[in-house]
């Protein structure tokens, strides 16, 4: 069984207490923070009541609750940018690669396969995104690719607790399978041969692949798209991408995969 880790951040911490109670081991809170300070904005009312449902899901689990300085809680989790909230707890491990037959089924289903993303900001924004657009599963390689860390739960805002991430032996295989179940698969490249993102058909079944930062896709991901897209940009079409984080890019081509969607 894995070691338990240290997660942060209010909308983290909520969703895996709502969706895996049973990992959690002790909660610790900022001394001094309260749910129920008047005059706050919007905002801040919101993320006072999500702290206030931690306490309350934490409580009904039987989960230690300990009161910690600001800086104890940085210590414990390694960054500042806690909330005020900081769960040990055990790690999240990446779902089965068994999982993408089932989710392939439907008719609509939707991929998101990200090709060597190591860093865990840029994964934890994808995952955020993903889970906005109406992604059904994340797929990354089991090795070279970050893992579901308390920062990757951070930054995605507990998107991870409530979406599969699956990780698989071999990325090349495993979408051969896809293309067999059915799935049209699209990979993001600044090729000649490569299409304009809103010239291609991106409803059904569809998996988009996002390659890693400076290098893109791997040759052999590259090999086995079925369709090279590109996002039109306003400047030179081979030079206006590369400035884009590959967070960013995929956001850019999820939404028009749900605009799409909608339009249908």
């Amino acid at each position: 069984m894995a070691k338990p880790v240290h997660f942060y951040g209010i909308h983290a911490i909520h969703a895996l207490l709502t969706h895996r109670p049973t990992d959690a081991m002790a909660l610790f809170v900022q001394q001094g923070r309260s749910a129920k300070e008047g005059g706050q904005h919007n905002s801040e009312e919101e993320a006072d009541s999500t702290f206030e449902e931690i306490l309350q899901l934490a409580e009904q689990m039987g989960v230690s609750i300990q009161q910690a300085s600001r800086d104890k809680l940085t210590a414990l989790c390694g960054s500042p940018q806690h909330q005020g909230v900081v769960l040990n707890a055990r790690p999240l491990a990446m779902a089965d690669e068994g999982e993408i037959a089932t989710i392939a089924k439907s008719e609509d289903a939707l991929f998101l396969v990200l090709d060597q993303i190591t860093d865990a900001h840029n994964l934890g924004a994808c995952l955020r995104t993903a889970a906005a657009m109406g992604v059904d599963a994340v797929i990354c390689p089991k090795h070279h690719s970050a893992s579901l860390t308390p920062t990757v739960a951070k930054v995605s805002v507990g998107a991870m607790e409530i979406m599969p991430v699956i990780a698989v032996t071999n990325l090349a295989r495993c979408i051969e399978n896809l293309k067999q179940a059915g799935v049209f698969v699209y990979g993001t490249a600044l090729d000649e041969t490569a299409k304009a993102l809103p010239d291609v058909d991106l409803k059904g079944k569809v998996a988009i692949i996002m390659g890693s930062e400076g290098e893109g896709m791997r040759r052999l991901t590259t090999e086995r798209c079925d369709e090279l897209v590109y996002i039109p940009m306003s400047g030179n079409k081979h030079g206006s991408l590369q400035s884009l984080n590959v967070s960013v890019a995929t956001g850019m081509v999820l939404y028009e995969v749900s605009r799409q969607r909608h339009q249908a």
